[in-house]
């Protein structure tokens, strides 16, 4: 049926000016999100302040507030109370323990597809592999007896009679030349070098086959099942930073990062990039955002196998409460 000249001129006037008036609108306001880290600001959390720099969350509607961690903040306790949107898991551990304890948080994405934990010795003959370091005196914390040193112990025959104390200073180290200690890849070898005036062996765990993500975006299951748009928006946003920070010039991040923690550096924030990039830490974000987040069920049964079969978790807790994959499809290269 034609439409009179009368009522289409009446329909195209009412439509410029519904588009002029749509044009004219404010933007509807972002949406603020609190994401709470695992520590005070540092190159490993780069990415999430590079995506607030350079306006990607903003890009998606949202206003991002990043709450520094520290010795008296629990992510795990405020992700529980719907204190903050999302949260940092520093470690596997940290979403299976969140399972085993009750609580409906998960992982939604793993940016780091490699835990930076490390052992570091001196340079010597007798090491030349993690596995050599079995037999010899190690010095590890309080909290890595239950993380993974179960590993060592299962893979390459650690014994716990090895274990020595690390309290996190280095003097006894670097007064030892026969001394191991765990560390994280972007901090004790840098610190060794500068004050031991020496260049440290070190091993990364993953390399040998330690299974744990780290660096997760944790999200309540509240969340995940009422607004999945909130969710997949933050996560598309700081893939996105993260790929940038990691590839691009990662200055606009850094100085939020020292604007949040003053006592941080560029020479130390320069070097920890330097080893995430070139040690795959994040994956091989050369290949686009896309590879950067994702997780596999695989990855994630063998982690909770082999600590079920240590005794850290019931053999029957459900391991995939933990996490969830849908958030992390592939994303085009950047």
């Amino acid at each position: 049926m034609r439409i009179p000249r009368i009522i289409a001129a009446a329909l195209a006037v009412s439509i410029g000016w519904a588009a002029v008036a749509s044009a004219n609108m404010p933007p509807p306001p972002l949406r603020h999100v609190r994401f709470v880290t695992d520590w005070r600001a540092q190159a490993e959390h780069g990415g999430f302040y590079q995506a607030i720099a350079n306006g990607y969350y903003r890009q998606r509607g949202l206003d991002v507030e990043i709450i520094q961690g520290g010795p008296a903040i629990n992510v795990p306790q405020l992700l529980a109370a719907g204190e903050v949107e999302f949260g940092m898991g520093s470690n596997s551990f940290i979403p299976l323990n969140m399972v085993a304890e009750g609580i409906p948080v998960r992982a939604v994405a793993a940016i780091f597809q490699k835990d930076p934990q490390v052992l570091i010795c001196h340079p010597r003959d007798d090491i030349n592999s993690i596995a050599d370091m079995a037999g010899k005196p190690v010095m590890v914390s309080d909290a890595t007896i239950g993380a993974f040193w179960i590993w060592l112990r299962a893979k390459f025959g650690f014994r716990d009679s090895e274990i020595r104390k690390y309290t996190f200073n280095l003097a006894p180290f670097l007064s030892d030349t026969g001394a191991i200690q765990q560390g994280y890849l972007t901090s004790e070898p840098f610190l060794i070098r500068r004050d031991g005036g020496f260049e440290p062996e070190v091993y990364l765990l993953s390399d040998y086959g330690y299974p744990g993500y780290a660096n997760m975006i944790l999200a309540r299951d509240e969340t995940i099942a009422g607004d999945p748009a909130l969710v997949a928006d933050f996560v598309w946003a700081s893939r996105l930073g993260w790929h940038d920070y990691l590839t691009g010039d990662p200055t606009p991040g850094n100085e939020l990062i020292k604007r949040d923690n003053p006592e941080m550096t560029d020479d130390v924030l320069a070097q920890a990039i330097v080893l995430l990039r070139e040690n795959g830490i994040a994956g091989d974000v050369a290949q686009g955002a896309g590879v950067i987040g994702p997780m596999t069920d695989e990855r994630w049964k063998e982690f909770f196998t082999l600590m079920a079969g240590n005794a850290v978790y019931p053999v029957d807790l459900d391991y995939t409460r933990a996490f969830t994959t849908e958030f992390t499809p592939p994303l085009p290269a950047e």
